[in-house]
């Protein structure tokens, strides 16, 4: 497969309606938001989730395409095997240790995608112990000393090369708490029906920035096949992961654009104010996504950079 040799930025935006798309369980699970100007908020873990999940479904966690962070998965186990291989292959310490990095970049996809952090800190080795001589030139057993190095433990870290930020609603939700009921008690001494609570937002239009940096797919292995997946996965991120608790969840538009050069042909920032989304005139509470209009000046795009609309 041959790695990415283009800059991509996208501009991808979801919404929902009656759900929670990302609960924050340091507050009772209630979703998210920007506690100053009450916008939603998903965070970019609960993005990458729903594409390791997408993946995993549909290559069935076969190498290439393994999924190195999922349930189940004893990372340590996973990361000493592949170093324990390396070390097999090269005696020098450094070089055993990118070998390593580069078998998990090519075994499991989302490594090789979003990195991974695969140290799990130092180990010392002690080596051959040494005794001191005493000044008679005799040894003194007493006082031993063992010498001792440092070896690298684990894999380092994986930078990879694409990055997503926090999503935010569009405009700010409104969050709510629904107390459950059921017709039926748990025991039979008493009659307490309450079941729990659902919390939702009413509708929200979130917005999501990525990345895609060439130069970092060059030390992964990030392939073309790899980027085509990726946005396959981001637009059906939400089709196998449905829940009463996410209510509805739909992606509206993914908006790719792709630099001539590795290193870009524009700042992003440049490029993501090119992507406006405004509420319809005569809209103040927003229930749908038919509520807003969705506009990309292309006028104002470099010659240099292609833009393309994945979501039509």
């Amino acid at each position: 497969m041959t790695t990415i040799k283009n800059r991509y930025d996208f501009v991808f935006l979801f919404d929902v309606k009656d759900g929670n798309p990302n609960g924050d369980p340091d507050f009772d699970n209630m979703p998210r938001t920007d506690e100053e100007t009450n916008q939603g908020l998903v965070t970019d873990v609960c993005i990458k989730r729903k594409v390791r999940n997408y993946v995993q479904l549909l290559k069935g966690l076969e190498s290439p395409y393994d999924i190195f962070i999922r349930e189940g998965n004893v990372l340590n186990l996973l990361i000493n095997e592949k170093r324990n291989e390396a070390d097999k292959e090269d005696e020098d310490e450094k070089k055993a240790v990118a070998k390593g990095r580069m078998k998990m970049c090519e075994q499991y996809y989302d490594i090789r995608t979003f990195g991974a952090v695969m140290s799990t800190g130092e180990e010392k080795e002690d080596s051959d112990s040494t005794e001191d001589v005493n000044a008679d030139g005799g040894k003194d057993k007493k006082n031993k000393k063992k010498e001792s190095k440092k070896k690298i433990k684990g894999l380092g870290v994986v930078r990879g090369p694409v990055q997503l930020t926090f999503a935010r609603s569009i405009d700010p939700v409104d969050a709510k708490s629904h107390t459950l009921t059921r017709c039926c008690v748990t025991n039979d001494n008493g009659n307490n029906n309450t079941m729990g609570n659902k919390n939702t937002v009413s509708y929200g239009l979130y917005r999501m920035h990525g990345f895609i940096s060439a130069t970092d797919a060059a030390k992964t292995g990030f392939s073309e096949e790899d980027k085509e997946l990726l946005f396959e996965a981001i637009i059906n991120a939400f089709e196998n992961d449905h829940a009463a608790a996410r209510g509805e969840m739909n992606p509206r538009a993914l908006i790719v654009f792709k630099h001539e050069s590795p290193l870009g042909n524009a700042r992003a920032g440049q490029l993501f104010d090119l992507v406006k989304v405004e509420k319809k005139e005569g809209i103040e509470y927003p229930r749908s996504f038919g509520d807003y209009i969705v506009s990309i000046d292309k006028c104002q795009v470099p010659a240099t950079i292609e833009v393309e609309e994945l979501i039509k």
